[in-house]
């Protein structure tokens, strides 16, 4: 197994835990106050729902969604185009040696979030309804009964 396998495998470290919290504290502080001057991103409100850091603290993938998620193709290469911006005024707030450089992309948590619940409702809905039985299943269902308390009796 090469080693570059194993650095994948392994769960992110309390630093990388911590370091990622903060840049999306900072990040989602921006994007509420909406610090910036950037004209497409004007009026948009972004979600940033997680930062995940690599295990050198060198990038960071930020994880965002606009409301709704409308305008995403708009939207994430101007993120991507203006990241240096946004990494500065993160370096501003959160004190590290080197600053990740991030790199944005789309969320798709709440795409997924939204299929399992249809699935589950779908499941639900199923188990809601009563079970019909007319005169005929319900003397066949009687006599399997019978036969499977007889054979147990035995």
């Amino acid at each position: 197994m090469s080693r570059k396998s194993n650095a994948a495998a392994k769960p992110p470290t309390k630093r990388q835990l911590r370091v990622g919290e903060e840049i999306r504290h900072v990040l989602a502080g921006i994007f509420i106050r909406q610090d910036t001057y950037i004209e497409e991103l004007r009026g948009i409100s972004i979600t940033v729902s997680e930062v995940s850091v690599s295990p050198d603290l060198s990038n960071a993938k930020v994880f965002v969604m606009p409301l709704g998620g409308q305008d995403i193709e708009i939207i994430l290469p101007v993120l991507n185009k203006t990241a240096p911006f946004f990494a500065h005024h993160v370096s501003q707030k959160v004190h590290l040696r080197r600053m990740p450089k991030l790199k944005f992309l789309v969320d798709g948590s709440f795409d997924h979030v939204d299929k399992m619940n249809s699935l589950f409702n779908t499941l639900s809905d199923k188990e809601n309804q009563p079970l019909t039985l007319n005169n005929s299943d319900e003397i066949e269902l009687d006599e399997r009964l019978d036969t499977i308390s007889q054979t147990s009796e035995s």
